[in-house]
């Protein structure tokens, strides 16, 4: 080739969206618990004439509405690129703190508790996305003291850094009082703190802080008399069988009643007659197993434990420190919430009215439980997305100037 002449090509294409790429055994559980909860929450309302208004199919259509804003959310979530993700996060943060003062001083109280916000005819309840703010912010401030770093050298600044995250949301869901957010807020928090290497000693230190608020709080008359009633009902259910030990009771019977393989979808007993309240939000598994059984309240624990698998395998996948953080963040938040309400259903944990996962009914559970399962999407696409490539073109000659 002449020395007159040089070698020009185009530069590399900006990499697209591989579909085929997505985690397709999480979203598949996700949407099987959508499906059954669906399900679920109509059989537990189309005979409440007191919440349908006479309308049996009143929660099933109000539902089907909440799922389709959720996945609207969660693919617009998957599809953006992960630098604004990033960008995005102080944004959802504050908001999320926003609407947790808002509730404060112009919210509505439901079950004794200040926790929604009416927007448009709409009940939003800002708890809910607390929680993935909460886990993004501290990933956010982990990601950036790493400094480009694998793993992260987590001290004492990082950990009060993270700690100040958490604890802006922690004291506004407290005045509430949200007692069961605030569980699984604190749960999810460590869990973020131990699985970003922080020392144990730290998380020592937060246990026993976490244990002297708790008394303090009782003490000092936060918590309020049905709360603590609640617990003491937990430790003793026939303490006030027709009062705080209610509903652990008829939860216990409903799902004692479905046996191996349930009495059938809309025909549960206790479901029909309207014996377990809230049952289409907080004790909605109870539905599972007086009408599925055993083997569809199991399932149903199955694709939980499938969701909780794939988001932890997709933070020891990735490379990226935020990514890591925030996926095993999501992780701890679905695994300990799935875990309280559960329990509580079953009476091994105590009643603070805490919904499942992508199965009671609820916009505000269904869009930031959907929007969490978007960045999980996002982190794999993300971690799986192979390196980026110079395409050569046909050589062309150009004559040098």
């Amino acid at each position: 080739m002449s020395a007159g002449l040089r070698l020009r090509s185009p530069g590399g294409t900006r990499p697209r969206l591989r579909w085929k790429g997505l985690d397709w055994v999480l979203l598949g559980a996700v949407l099987a618990l959508v499906v059954v909860g669906t399900l679920l929450v109509w059989s537990a309302t189309s005979t409440r004439d007191d919440l349908t208004g006479g309308n049996p199919r009143a929660y099933l259509e109000k539902q089907l509405f909440n799922i389709s804003v959720g996945l609207l959310l969660m693919a617009a979530v998957v599809v953006a690129d992960h630098r604004w993700v990033r960008v995005a996060a102080p944004v959802v943060y504050l908001a999320s703190v926003l609407g947790l003062v808002l509730v404060l001083v112009m919210g509505s109280t439901i079950n004794g508790s200040r926790s929604w916000l009416m927007v448009g005819g709409m009940s939003v309840q800002p708890a809910e996305f607390a929680k993935l703010a909460v886990i993004i912010g501290m990933s956010l401030v982990l990601a950036h003291r790493a400094a480009g770093r694998w793993r992260p050298k987590v001290g004492l600044v990082e950990v009060v850094l993270m700690l100040l995250i958490a604890a802006v949301p922690a004291v506004l869901i407290l005045l509430q009082p949200d007692l069961g957010t605030m569980l699984v807020l604190t749960a999810t928090v460590v869990g973020v703190l131990a699985v970003s290497g922080a020392p144990r000693r730290w998380l020592g230190l937060l246990g026993a802080g976490g244990v002297t608020a708790a008394v303090v709080a009782v003490a000092a008359g936060v918590l309020k008399d049905y709360q603590v009633d609640r617990f003491l009902a937990f430790t003793n259910p026939d303490l006030d069988p027709r009062g705080a030990g209610y509903n652990v009771e008829q939860a216990r019977v409903a799902v004692g009643n479905g046996g191996l393989f349930g009495q059938g979808l809309f025909n549960g007993s206790q479901t029909r007659s309207g014996f377990v309240p809230e049952q289409h939000t907080d004790f909605v598994f109870t539905v599972a197993g007086e009408e599925l059984g055993l083997l569809g309240a199991g399932l149903v624990v199955v694709l939980l434990g499938v969701v909780i698998w794939r988001a932890l395998a997709i933070a020891t996948r990735t490379e990226d420190v935020f990514g890591r953080v925030a996926a095993a963040g999501i992780a701890c938040w679905f695994g300990f919430q799935a875990f309280q309400n559960v329990g509580m259903c079953l009476g091994i944990m105590p009643v603070t009215g805490v919904p499942l996962p992508f199965v009671s009914y609820g916009g505000s559970s269904m869009f930031a439980g959907l929007v969490a399962v978007g960045l999980l999407q996002n982190i794999h696409l993300r971690a799986t997305e192979p390196a980026p490539r110079r395409y050569s073109a046909p050589r062309v000659l150009v004559a040098a100037r």
